[in-house]
């Protein structure tokens, strides 16, 4: 069979759309969610892109750790490793059966899979000693100090006065799985990976693969999941439109265009906000800085104008 590598995606979607905020997170309203954050890759099949999809976890493992934290005298407490491989098995099953009856629907005859995924991080990562990604509930300090003294975790006080659970975010490195990856995409199957970032693991001095408590940006996993199949395109799909510069102020300018350089150039103003398009700015720098040809970010419900030029903001190496 021919490589149609040529038009092989990446579609990253925020676990936001899935579980929004505010709203009660049931799991039949997180299938919901992913059914009309899928409606939008009916236009990227229609166009013969060969799609890898993958997805944020932040609320779903913030449910999962509740669970294992309430239920902590009744059975053995999860390892955080753990909780987010049971995630990216449960909602890529969500993803999975979402896009099937789709295709369905459509009288698109495609294979969707889920691979679990694990990621390959660097064990001496200066993240490993200085954690600083916030995941979880939020507590009182007193309540924080407890659990932080009950389960080992290390917690600390957010800017807006409460207290979290804050683990490694070691940069991702390398796909495991990305030649199983690459092998399905030319078969032009619908593969669903490295959901919220993949498992993060590392190698032993024997050679070995071992996980540890850390989670990976999902934005950044993708960047590199892109980059190991040879994904011409790089679609990060969020809550907003296009990216803004000065965001949130009265003088706000929505950016259409940009390139890897003016995209530097605006992250060291601090354009962008830490843990929400901070991130995606990287992984897109990254994306094309490896050869990558086209980033685009978008909200989910854009996609198809976004396509067209219409709204989002483009990414490339050159204007």
């Amino acid at each position: 069979m021919t490589s149609n590598r040529n038009r092989t995606a990446v579609l990253a979607l925020g676990g936001n759309a899935i579980s929004p905020k505010g709203e009660v997170d049931t799991i039949a309203n997180q299938f919901s969610h992913t059914r009309e954050s899928l409606s939008a890759i009916r236009h990227l099949i229609s166009e013969g892109y060969n799609l890898v999809i993958t997805h944020g976890n932040g609320p779903q493992v913030g449910n999962a750790l509740l669970r294992t934290e309430l239920t902590a005298d009744k059975a053995p407490i999860l390892p955080l490793g753990i909780c987010v491989a049971d995630v990216e098995g449960g909602m890529g099953y969500m993803i999975q059966q979402s896009v099937q009856n789709l295709l369905k629907r459509e009288n698109i005859h495609k294979d969707v899979v889920t691979i679990i995924t694990q990621v390959l991080v660097d064990k001496n990562d200066p993240e490993i000693k200085n954690p600083s990604k916030e995941i979880g509930q939020r507590y009182d300090g007193k309540t924080a100090s407890a659990l932080a003294d009950r389960f080992s975790w290390t917690v600390r006080e957010t800017s807006s006065g409460d207290w979290r659970r804050v683990v490694p975010s070691p940069k991702p490195i390398s796909i495991v799985e990305a030649d199983a990856i690459r092998e399905l995409v030319d078969a032009e199957k619908i593969v669903i990976a490295a959901g919220g970032g993949g498992i993060p693991v590392y190698t032993m001095d024997s050679g070995d693969l071992e996980g540890f408590d850390a989670v990976v940006d999902k934005d950044l996993a993708s960047a590199i999941v892109a980059h190991e199949i040879g994904a011409r395109d790089f679609f990060i799909l969020t809550d907003v439109r296009t990216v803004f510069l000065n965001f949130g102020q009265k003088n706000e300018t929505p950016i259409h265009r940009m390139t890897v350089t003016e995209a530097q150039t605006y992250l060291k103003e601090g354009q962008f906000t830490p843990g929400t398009m901070e991130p995606k700015i990287s992984a897109a720098m990254d994306f094309i800085n490896r050869g990558g040809e086209r980033v685009l970010i978008s909200a989910i419900d854009s996609l198809a104008e976004a396509l067209l030029g219409e709204t989002g903001t483009v990414i490339t190496n050159q204007s």
